[in-house]
């Protein structure tokens, strides 16, 4: 059956929101990274809007770092999408497994799960709104991070993630987009092995460590939805946001579909 023709499609997303930034600097001195703005919108405002094309009724805000800023700007364009906070106390001495953590007990069904610093053509999401998906990208130098490794006889699951720097020669890997949809079978997984790593005091690490493990246990099970390399972009620096700037002229200068338009 075409995805398009889902009845259940999720309709809740979480978003990690509560980290400085550092990376970004003088930007982010005063504000959140994701009010950076590219092409003279703030990044999140760019995410809720295309939350709101898809029809989303939830959305689990995990904040920070000038949280207020955040809330500010939601309150102006989250419209008729409820919006729950979850603030993050030690945001500047904890990574994005804890922020998630901290998240499990406002989630109760299916979700998507995404980063708060990505822009990205809103169609592509259409594809992760059913559970068990994780958006993936061909590599292209500007981009770093984990990478996964997809069964190529039947490409239907990720088979391993990857830790940066950790590139096979041998295999072809696909680059994260840090964009996941999980089931609450999966969710159940997941939450009981963040429970463990946070036990341990393992607060700095990325939850893809925990995906990885799960992955390989073969407890996890996630579908591949390829995003084009040019439709989406990750703002991390300085050099991030020319580049993202760049990518946002071009499409509308050949009339793609990637179009300040259609946030208006």
């Amino acid at each position: 059956m075409p995805d398009n023709h889902y009845r259940d499609k999720i309709d809740t997303a979480v978003v990690l929101a509560a980290g400085m930034g550092h990376r970004l600097q003088p930007l982010t001195s005063s504000m959140p990274k994701c009010l950076t703005e590219v092409d003279e919108k703030p990044i999140l405002d760019y995410l809720i809007r295309c939350l709101q094309q898809h029809n989303f009724k939830r959305l689990i805000m995990v904040v920070g770092y000038l949280e207020q800023s955040i809330r500010n700007l939601i309150d102006q364009v989250a419209e008729d999408i409820v919006v729950e906070y979850i603030v993050n106390p030690i945001y500047s001495t904890t990574n994005n497994i804890y922020s998630l953590w901290l998240a499990r007990e406002k989630i109760q069904g299916p979700f998507l799960l995404i980063e708060s610093d990505l822009i990205f053509d809103p169609n592509l999401l259409e594809q992760m709104l059913v559970p068990d998906r994780i958006a993936v990208s061909q590599v292209l130098p500007w981009m770093n991070g984990t990478t996964v490794s997809i069964d190529e006889i039947l490409p239907n699951n990720v088979t391993a993630f990857h830790a940066k720097g950790h590139l096979n020669s041998n295999e072809t890997q696909y680059k994260t987009v840090n964009i996941c949809s999980f089931s609450m079978a999966s969710w159940q997984k997941i939450s009981q092995r963040l429970d463990e790593h946070i036990l341990m005091g393992k607060v700095n690490d990325y939850y893809e460590s925990v995906f990885a493990d799960l992955t390989a246990e073969g407890a996890l099970a996630l579908q591949p939805v390829l995003f084009d390399s040019d439709r989406w972009y990750e703002i991390d620096t300085l050099t991030d946001l020319n580049q993202c700037e760049l990518m946002f002229h071009q499409i509308r200068n050949t009339n793609q579909v990637l179009n300040t338009t259609e946030y208006q």
